[in-house]
Order: C-alpha cells, then structure tokens, then sequence
C-alpha cells in the first residue's frame, strides 16, 4: 500500500517567515509560582485578551430569514444559535465565517447549519450578511450535507487570493471533512470530502472533520504555506493527524505502518485536553516552528484536570518541528485560553466552552475568533509587542 512520507529533509530555510513578519512571542517568567498564574514558553503565541464590553461580537438573530432550497420555504438560519468561527483577512478587513443553526429541532446536532458571513474594520463591530454563503443546496453535495448542513469552518487563503474552507458536511449519517474554495468569499466552489481520491477512496466515508491548513506571514499578510513542496493540514477530532497536497483540494492522510490513520497527538490523563484533541484554526509557521492551536475536552474525575469542570472545551498550543512535520517538539500543559465569562459557561453547550476556529493578522495583531458555549461568537486578541500570560488556571 502507498504510503504518506514526510522527508525529513525539508529545507528549513524554506519555512522561516518573511523578513519583518517575525512571530516570536515575548519572553515569560517560567519561574511564576502565583496560584492560577499561567506564563507562556516563548515558542507560544500569547495571551489573548478579551477587549472589555466587546463580546460576545456575533450573536443569534430570528429577523433574518433565507430561502432554503432544502426545505423549500423560508427560514430563520441564524435563529437559534451562532458559533464555530473562521477568519481571514480580505481587502483590509478581518471577514469572519460562522456556522449558524436554524430552530429545525432539539438538542446539539438536530437542527440544520449553514454559513454566514460577517466583515469588520476593527476585529469587534460586525456587519452581517443578511442570507448564508454555504448551506445545504440542490447541487453536488446534497448526499453529503442534507439535512444536518456545513459546519465549522476553517479558512485560509493563498497568495494569489484563493480562499481555501476545510469545513464539516453533515447528512446526520456520517460526518465528513470537506473542501470549498471562492475568491470572494460569497460564491463557493464545493469540491467533496477532503480523502475521496486518496488511496482509491479508502477514506470517502471515513468520519473526520476540523482541518488546519498550515500557513505563514509574508509581508504581514498570513497566507497558506507549502512545506518541502507540499501543503499541509493538520485535521482531527479525537486526536490529530497531518494530511499533505497538491493542490489544496486532494488531501492524502497519513498512514502507519499497519496502513491506520496515523495519530500524531492523542488526548492525556489527567490534562485538560484529556478527552479530546480537536484542530483549531490554521496553524502557523514561526521561527519555532509549526504553531498549532488546538480544543481540548476535560475528562471528569481523575481522568481529567481537575482545576476544570468536566466537559469543559479550552484551547491548547503544539509545536511541530520545521523540517518533520509529524514531530511534536512543544506542548502547553495547561490551557492558554479557557472558559471564564458568563457568555462561555451557558447557552447550547452549559459546561463552559470556548472552541477556536479563527486566527487572522491584522495590523501586527492576532484576532483569536471563538465559539462561545456552542451559542456565541467572541474574539481575543494578542499584541505581540506586549508580554502578557495566558488566562489565570484558578
């Protein structure tokens, strides 16, 4: 069987960032011995402040009603809740994709999602595309995303200006990662499930989701990367795995040497991400190395970290070796981002979630976008030019 090979041979010159894009985050003090105190290592990127009175930034909205080609009537898509965030940044303003969900029925995973659109000067003010950009349509996808929809969208763009969504379809059967691409962010070209064409449609059906495209700073301006010749995503829910490309359209995973889906990091006891590893938003390629942001899912008990409740969903930070990108060189023990605010701790998901999909550079900072207990949008953002710990673990 055809095997995936990561050549360790990689030019690692061909990873560093352009000359005044650098990343290194500031220095911490890693001798803190304040209770609940939460330094950060320099490969790190952070912390993420939330700006006060601004979030949560997106939010539910029944005025707003769409034609759903799928249900053949109107609707209120973004009735119930808005969350799970992308970002990216387009003729100078932060676009944020959020999957929204109608009130087509009870319970996480019952209703019908779609996609909206939002745009913002300033990272925080919103201004909302009234109907969806991506939703479940009479077109080639209509096995794949009836009647669950498309969830969860993760997005870059090239340096020629091709926007590139990894995102969930859902037919309330299977649960697939598939792949979009637009050069406006309105209109998307669909192209299926991420795996179809690799190793002669082994993977078609395989239940997958969460893809980070890894990515880099040219110029200021964060754009997908190619690594000893070939794009990369990280992708996975359970744990995290890499696939490689050609073309940013035809993902081929990684495999072990007994032909399985080869599972580069796994959840830890006793940890915060003890249940889960789930991908965030594109990850980044620094003078570290490949930065990866990740969700984690606390066990309950001694299974889990017991300074958070169990089932609680906070982000983590990985660090991928430059010329091996399989290897994890870094990885943050505690969360840098966790839930705090009341707008993270209810709603659809009452456990307290905060679930980071979108990282976007604008103006030398970092807009961090997250879904806010399955219900909101929030952001945080970095200032790379100010040292500041990540959030309090007490």
């Amino acid at each position: 069987m055809k095997r995936l090979i990561i050549l360790s041979s990689m030019i690692a010159s061909s990873l560093c960032c352009a000359d005044g894009a650098r990343l290194v985050p500031t220095e911490h003090n890693g001798g803190n011995k304040t209770p609940g105190a939460n330094p950060l290592p320099n490969w790190a990127m952070g912390g993420f402040i939330r700006p006060a009175g601004a979030n949560p930034v997106i939010s539910p909205n029944p005025e707003t009603k769409f034609y759903c080609p799928m249900r053949k009537t109107m609707v209120g898509w973004q009735e119930s809740d808005t969350f799970n965030p992308a970002a990216v940044v387009r003729e100078g303003k932060i676009c944020v994709l959020y999957r929204a969900e109608d009130n087509s029925g009870v319970g996480i995973g019952k209703r019908t999602s779609r996609i909206g659109l939002a745009e913002t000067s300033d990272g925080i003010h919103m201004t909302l595309r009234e109907s969806p950009v991506m939703y479940p349509d009479e077109d080639n996808m209509k096995a794949y995303e009836w009647e669950g929809g498309c969830e969860d969208p993760r997005v870059a763009v090239t340096a020629d200006g091709t926007y590139v969504m990894a995102y969930t379809s859902w037919n309330r059967s299977i649960f697939r990662l598939c792949i979009a691409t637009s050069t406006d962010l309105v209109h998307w070209t669909k192209h299926g499930p991420a795996f179809a064409n690799a190793y002669d449609g082994r993977f078609r059906d395989f239940k997958c989701k969460s893809g980070s495209i890894v990515t880099r700073v040219v110029d200021g301006k964060q754009v997908i990367a190619k690594v000893g010749g070939k794009y990369l995503m990280y992708w996975g829910e359970n744990y995290i795995n890499l696939a490689v490309s050609d073309n940013l359209i035809d993902w081929q995973p990684g495999l072990d040497a007994s032909g399985n889906i080869k599972k580069l990091v796994v959840p830890r006891q006793g940890y915060f991400d003890s249940q889960l590893t789930e991908c965030g938003p594109p990850a980044v390629i620094t003078d570290h190395g490949i930065l990866l942001f990740y969700n984690g899912k606390n066990r309950s008990g001694d299974a889990g970290d017991k300074r958070f409740a169990a089932n609680t969903y906070a982000a983590g930070q990985l660090l991928f070796a430059l010329g091996e990108p399989e290897r994890v060189t870094g990885r943050l023990d505690s969360p840098f981002f966790r839930p705090m605010e009341s707008f993270e701790k209810s709603g659809q998901y009452r456990d307290g979630t905060v679930f980071i999909e979108g990282l976007t550079l604008l103006g030398g900072k970092w807009y961090l976008y997250y879904g806010c207990a399955d219900s909101r949008v929030g952001v945080a953002i970095y200032d790379p030019s100010v040292k500041t710990p990540g959030d309090p673990t007490e």
